[in-house]
């Protein structure tokens, strides 16, 4: 994962993001503040400007840089989510992983959101994406960079029918049932973004 890599890992995640900004602040307004799509267009823009610093860096201190810069620039809850996602990566990934390896990393930093958004599966929140995208990782088999992206999509769309129990969606109760979570959106337009570029490889 030479610093070429790392630099389109990077430009392909925060292109998805701020290509989707509109996308993300319709399903945020539905259920939540209106703001996901704007705070994350931010947070990654300001990724983007530092990506060519960023992506000099070995992989774990690139990462807790992205989840640094996440922390301070996006808003809401989405920031601190992120950016602990990020920085859990960056401190359990080795500079070289194996896919082994990436896989037990991405289970510890989903651990650390659980804890810092006191939340779990089926809360309709990112957690319900990222979770069974770790387990299909985790599993293995042939073309994941392929497989993991419809994994993440689908498991967005299960959102939709879920009952929000935690966030500013959980205040509205049942009529939180019927739209799709934007962290859950957002978390899949990620997965199909650093799929993308391994696809590429």
């Amino acid at each position: 994962m030479d610093q070429d890599f790392k630099r389109r890992l990077i430009g392909a995640m925060a292109d998805a993001v701020i290509a989707h900004a509109e996308e993300l602040t319709a399903l945020d307004s539905a259920i939540g503040d209106g703001d996901h799509g704007l705070n994350m267009k931010r947070g990654f823009e300001a990724v983007l400007a530092e990506a060519d610093t960023i992506a000099a860096k070995p992989l774990p201190d690139a990462l807790k840089a992205i989840g640094m810069a996440l922390v301070m620039k996006v808003g809401g809850a989405s920031g601190p989510l992120y950016g602990t996602l990020a920085m859990g990566l960056g401190k359990a990934l080795p500079a070289e992983p194996t896919a082994a390896e990436a896989a037990m990393a991405l289970a510890r930093a989903i651990e650390d959101v659980k804890a810092r958004g006191k939340s779990d599966a089926g809360q309709k929140t990112m957690l319900d994406v990222l979770i069974p995208v770790q387990a299909a990782f985790a599993a293995n088999g042939d073309d994941l960079a392929t497989r993991l992206p419809a994994v993440a999509a689908q498991a967005a769309d299960a959102t939709v029918p879920m009952k929000a129990i935690r966030g500013r969606a959980s205040f509205l109760g049942e009529r939180s049932i019927g739209h799709m979570d934007p962290g859950a959106r957002s978390s899949s337009l990620l997965v199909q973004a650093i799929c993308s570029v391994f696809n590429e490889a």
